[in-house]
């Protein structure tokens, strides 16, 4: 019975969520209770998502270097995005701390001006260890703040790398910030997240910096003609930008508008939603399996005594993990 009352508070946070207008105060709370992911959480999300349209649907990760200006672009680009009659949601991911593990979530901070405005939700959340920041209820989060009448998503990571790219797959498009005069740009950024990327945006292109964001633009054009195309209508463009000046930022928004369009026509958003959806299938059977792999008792039995034979040089690491997977298979 205890389950039971607890699962229908759950429906009623995501119910009174979906429905808050500009009521943050529920679509708050049910972020708060949204990783204990009981099923009626996505009963009720999917229900409330019928009405929405793929048209009406936006949803836009941005990762880039640390002092890439990402915050203030979002600052921008949200007051521009609410200034047209959108209404902005933004997902931002601190890096949490590996020996405290705090979290300075600063990023509302930076964004004062969006965070009072009536048609913005900031929610600023820590990376808890997840390389990017995006752990296993971001695309929860994402359908929740689609259903409360947010029509468009910017979902922030945290770094560049190879690892960092996960958001690709829960967003229509993927946007890639870098900063001028950073070194050895296209050594110090892995192929991998530039083959992911639909548009490079060069940041803080003004005054002193406007001469190496151009030579940065240039560096960026050439090496994407080189890379294998991620989509068959549409070619990543190189663009830059100015948070301080807004010079480059309605352009940008013209390119998305673009890219979305091209992707409508062909059935290739589409196609792309419904894969996002396979690939976040698997990516939660697999943090679920090894959930209970972990939780398991003859695997938390064995795991103190392995462990330290690991440590100590007894025991290679493959053979204890072997000998965990044999405790658990034999004992199912």
């Amino acid at each position: 019975m205890r389950t039971l009352n607890l699962a229908w508070t759950w429906r009623s946070y995501f119910t009174a969520a979906v429905n808050c207008g500009r009521d943050y105060s529920p679509c708050s709370a049910a972020w708060t209770v949204l990783p204990r992911r009981a099923y009626c959480v996505e009963a009720t999300l999917r229900q409330q998502m019928e009405d929405l349209t793929e048209r009406e649907r936006r949803g836009l990760g941005l990762s880039g270097p640390p002092g890439a200006g990402k915050s203030s672009f979002i600052e921008v680009f949200g007051k521009m995005l609410t200034g047209k009659g959108h209404r902005v949601s933004v997902l931002a991911v601190d890096p949490s701390s590996c020996t405290s593990g705090g979290s300075l979530m600063g990023d509302k901070t930076r964004m004062m001006e969006l965070s009072r405005d009536m048609n913005a939700f900031i929610r600023p959340s820590p990376s808890s260890g997840t390389l990017g920041g995006v752990t296993r209820t971001t695309n929860e989060a994402i359908v929740l703040c689609e259903g409360a009448g947010y029509d468009i998503v910017l979902v922030e990571t945290v770094g560049v790398g190879q690892s960092e790219f996960a958001v690709a797959d829960m967003v229509d498009m993927f946007v890639l910030l870098i900063p001028p005069a950073g070194g050895d740009e296209l050594q110090g950024i892995k192929r991998g997240i530039i083959e992911m990327a639909d548009a490079v945006v060069v940041t803080k292109a003004d005054s002193e910096l406007l001469v190496p964001a151009r030579r940065v633009q240039a560096e960026y054009t050439s090496a994407l003609k080189l890379l294998r195309k991620r989509s068959r209508v549409w070619n990543p463009r190189v663009m830059r930008l100015s948070s301080r000046t807004g010079d480059g930022v309605s352009q940008l928004w013209e390119t998305m508008q673009a890219f979305r369009e091209a992707g409508l026509a062909s059935g290739q958003l589409q196609e792309r939603r419904r894969q996002q959806q396979t690939v976040w299938m698997w990516s939660l059977i697999r943090d679920s399996a090894l959930h209970l792999f972990q939780e398991h008792p003859a695997v938390r039995a064995a795991l103190p005594q392995l462990q330290g034979s690991v440590s100590a040089g007894d025991l290679t690491p493959g053979l204890a993990a072997d000998l965990l997977l044999k405790a658990f298979t034999s004992s199912q």
